[in-house]
């Protein structure tokens, strides 16, 4: 270190070694970063192919997005059921996030209504079997 540095200002100090200690390679790095970036045709595209998903997704009925949605938390339950151990809590959240849409939302999910109630009293009682048995 210099005289300047072991008696001048403390901050000066710190700032100096700081310089000094600059990798020159981290500037290089994060100037080819931007490499990975999507250009601009194909930021177009996946916004084409978003907005088109969109479109489609206007056209089907809510209750049959809802109804999807209610299968894909049974699907989650069941497999933190079916894990070694079962994962009970993270079971119970998925089964308690059916519930609450087939239950709370009643007929209004369509004429799958009965089914997915079928389908949340078949789970919760796989729940029951299944904590039982694991003591």
């Amino acid at each position: 270190m210099s005289d300047e540095t072991t008696h001048g200002d403390p901050s000066e100090a710190a700032s100096s070694q700081l310089d000094d200690s600059h990798d020159d390679s981290h500037d290089a790095t994060s100037d080819n970063s931007h490499d990975d970036l999507p250009d601009d045709s194909q930021l177009d595209a996946a916004r084409d192919v978003l907005q088109d998903a969109r479109k489609r997704l206007t056209e089907v009925p809510a209750e049959v997005v809802v109804a999807n949605h209610v299968m894909g938390l049974y699907e989650l339950a069941a497999i933190h059921l079916g894990a070694a151990p079962p994962n009970l809590h993270e079971a119970a959240l998925a089964i308690d996030a059916v519930g609450c849409l087939v239950e709370g939302l009643g007929d209004r999910i369509g004429p799958d209504a009965a089914t997915l109630r079928d389908a949340l009293a078949n789970i919760r009682l796989a729940f029951v079997q299944i904590k039982n048995a694991a003591g």
